[in-house]
């Protein structure tokens, strides 16, 4: 029996140390030698380039809110979770919103509106008279919620609607704001697998940086 117990505790321990430290050691090992810059968050100067931001709240002097940037979905366009924030979105749409914004607490995750859903309908509605009083004729994408809640990307589409409001609020021409764009596109993976898409956060240092 002491044979049989001893044994036990010896595949224990060992299972212990393996899986427990040697495993995670080594997995953090790869992760830091193959894909550093997402195993450390992937944080720039302005924030992490894997989690989408509420740009639409950046200051534009003489202009709407966020016109001066690049806007990524509509998740990322303010504190929707709660309607009855001191500081609510401009756009006054209640879907999801992973952040913390003007001490108001979001939540991750979809707003779960069926395609029948009048609320979705409404919600869309506003959001498309938002896109057209800074001059953009949406795509979907910028009126509809991503699924995750925390979607950092939008696609070249996106981006290039976004170019009369953007050109409009800084003063850089469409076409330099056009090459920008294009210079900032990121294939599909491996050539095939997905869409091209646009970090935007990645896209506003690049903005930044051309309005220096």
């Amino acid at each position: 029996m002491l044979i049989h117990l001893r044994r036990a505790v010896i595949f224990a321990v060992i299972c212990m140390v393996f899986f427990g430290f040697v495993y995670a050691f080594a997995g953090t090992g790869v992760a830091q030698l193959l894909f550093k810059h997402q195993a450390d968050g992937s944080i720039t100067a302005d924030g992490s380039t894997l989690i989408g931001q509420p740009w639409n709240l950046t200051k534009c002097p003489g202009h709407p809110l966020g016109s001066c940037v690049f806007q990524g979905r509509p998740d990322d366009l303010g504190p929707y979770a709660d309607t009855n924030a001191k500081n609510p979105s401009p756009v006054g749409h209640p879907g999801d919103d992973p952040y913390d914004l003007n001490g108001v607490a979001g939540a991750s995750g979809a707003t779960n509106l069926g395609p029948r859903s009048k609320e979705l309908l409404a919600d869309t509605k506003i959001l498309v008279k938002y896109w057209h009083a800074r001059g953009v004729d949406p795509t979907p994408d910028l009126v509809t919620t991503s699924g995750s809640g925390y979607d950092p990307d939008i696609s070249e589409q996106d981006a290039l609607v976004q170019i009369p409001m953007v050109a409009k609020a800084t003063g850089i021409s469409s076409t330099r704001l056009r090459a920008l764009v294009v210079s900032y596109t990121h294939p599909a993976q491996f050539g095939f697998l997905g869409a091209q898409y646009i970090d935007v956060l990645e896209l506003n240092e690049g903005l930044a940086a051309l309005k220096k």
